[in-house]
């Protein structure tokens, strides 16, 4: 039987996932099994790479039992995965750290406040591409040489979560360039590792892997690998890409002038451009299409509605029923706000930022806390709308909603009405599995040109327009929400001891 299917990985915070996607770029099914995500202290996040390849062993083995003969009809494997995830293996490949810090994780603080006081931003921005933040694998990387020194020292290679996911299926090490641009130790304009940055953090660079293109072959399914996913060995496997720049992809912002709002456990705002925007509060993604994507990323997005869940209900109830919950509060819940500071932020010089309700009276109930965290992260990320029209002097036409976030109907409606620009939702919520596809097609031979599978592959449901009334009740909210944030900051230093 000739091959009709790509198979698509996704090792996200939350759970790692596998489709099954036809040449027509219809999702046929998909696969998925939650992980554990570790928090030994405030402000730590970790989560085991065992984890995520056992994860990937279920999700491959149900897909592929999906449809009959599907493991024999797959043409390649592509994966994307989380960010900055930084894991160790040696020479063998054996894991010298059980568990891997991740993108959210910010015991770096220090670190990356030393660096900042030790260099100016026109040295390391051209070098890096970015401003300095606790997520890139640079910091993690000397936190695990100066606390960590045994794993770090048995270390031959640092890899990034879907980069070992590639790894365990292939015996291959590579990363890709999406990934390698969110290191903090590339340079944007060689998309090589900036030896410059290398010197100024201590790291070795022979521990970093070469940096291929995401659709490049990585290698095939080895014999271990086949055994334990039922996966024909010999498979091609690409290199893949970061599932937020791939997700970007597969929900068709793939040209300049396109904003994209992916939410699922943080919230991630970009502008699609030409080129990187070099600005201490914006950071810089090389999008596969060729593009880049200047964002802003607010760490708890997704992960607020989850907070809320676990806290009022012990997850007793779905993300459905709380939606329907917040749509019983009128818009601005009654002057309610919400800070959604839960993990802190990643750039500005409070990254320990703390979240809050504010204005709470009796008349408050909990519909008004659910409509107020979601409009609490609809108003975090309209601060970093600002920020980016400010620094690009653009505005976006129109923005694409993806992740999670995608399926909620009252939370986009809130959004668009907060940024006061029209959303529209894909057809296919689960666009990391599309951009994948794309990949996948293009590296096959089945389009010539990435942006012709992009236009194949990408759909949309419907556009959300703003509300007016809504929109005009959150232009006066948005000033009052920032005021509260700028006050605030001057606490959370007092905090931490306390926490």
């Amino acid at each position: 039987m000739s091959a009709d299917l790509y198979l698509t990985i996704d090792i996200g915070t939350g759970s790692v996932r596998a489709a099954l996607v036809d040449f027509s770029g219809n999702v046929l099914h998909i696969a998925s099994r939650e992980h554990e995500q570790i928090v030994p202290a405030f402000g730590w996040s970790e989560q085991r790479p065992e984890d995520w390849w056992n994860g990937v062993v279920h999700v491959v083995r149900e897909a592929i039992s999906f449809i009959d003969g599907a493991a024999s009809r797959i043409a390649v494997v592509c994966a994307c995965g989380q960010n900055h995830g930084t894991v160790l293996i040696d020479e063998a490949g054996t894991l010298t750290r059980s568990a891997a810090p991740l993108w959210n994780d910010k015991r770096t603080t220090g670190l990356v406040a030393a660096f900042e006081a030790k260099y100016r931003p026109e040295m390391y921005l051209a070098e890096s591409g970015n401003p300095p933040a606790t997520a890139w694998p640079a910091f993690k990387l000397q936190w695990l040489r100066d606390n960590d020194r045994r794993a770090y020292e048995a270390a031959t290679t640092v890899l990034m979560p879907k980069d070992y996911v590639n790894f365990r299926l292939t015996g291959q090490r590579a990363t890709d360039s999406t990934a390698a641009s969110l290191s903090f130790m590339m340079n944007p304009t060689t998309t090589q590792w900036s030896q410059v940055m290398l010197n100024c953090l201590g790291i070795d660079p022979a521990k970093l892997p070469p940096i291929r293109l995401s659709g490049d072959v990585l290698g095939q399914i080895n014999a271990t690998a086949a055994r334990e996913t039922g996966l024909p060995e010999g498979l091609s496997v690409l290199v893949g890409g970061g599932d937020y720049p791939v997700a970007l992809l597969g929900s068709g912002a793939s040209r300049p002038g396109i904003g994209s709002d992916v939410t699922g456990t943080s919230s991630i705002l970009t502008q699609m451009s030409e080129r990187p925007i070099l600005h201490p509060e914006i950071c810089n993604i090389i999008a596969t299409a060729g593009l880049w994507g200047n964002f802003v990323l607010l760490e708890s997005g997704g992960d607020a509605m989850r907070w809320a869940r676990r806290a009022f209900h012990r997850n007793a109830v779905s993300y459905a029923e709380i939606s329907a919950c917040a749509g019983e509060a009128p818009a601005g819940a009654d002057g309610l706000f919400f800070l959604p500071y839960l993990g802190g932020e990643r750039l500005g010089e409070h990254r320990n930022a703390r979240a809050q309700f504010f204005g709470l009276t009796a008349r408050h109930g909990l519909a008004h806390l659910h409509r107020a965290v979601m409009e609490g992260v609809a108003f975090a990320v309209t601060r970093h709308l600002h920020i980016m029209e400010q620094a690009s002097g653009q505005r976006p036409k129109y923005i694409v909603a993806s992740g999670g976030g995608a399926k909620a109907s009252l939370w986009l409606r809130i959004k668009a009405s907060a940024y006061g620009l029209p959303i529209l939702v894909p057809h296919e919520p689960e666009c990391g599995v599309i951009g994948c596809a794309a990949i996948a097609a293009t590296a096959t031979g089945q389009f010539s040109r990435l942006a012709d599978a992009l236009d194949a592959f990408v759909r949309y449901d419907e556009e959300i327009a703003p509300d007016a009334t809504w929109a005009a009740r959150y232009q006066a909210m948005q000033p009052v929400f920032e005021r509260i944030y700028r006050h605030s900051q001057e606490l959370y230093d007092s905090l931490d001891p306390l926490a």
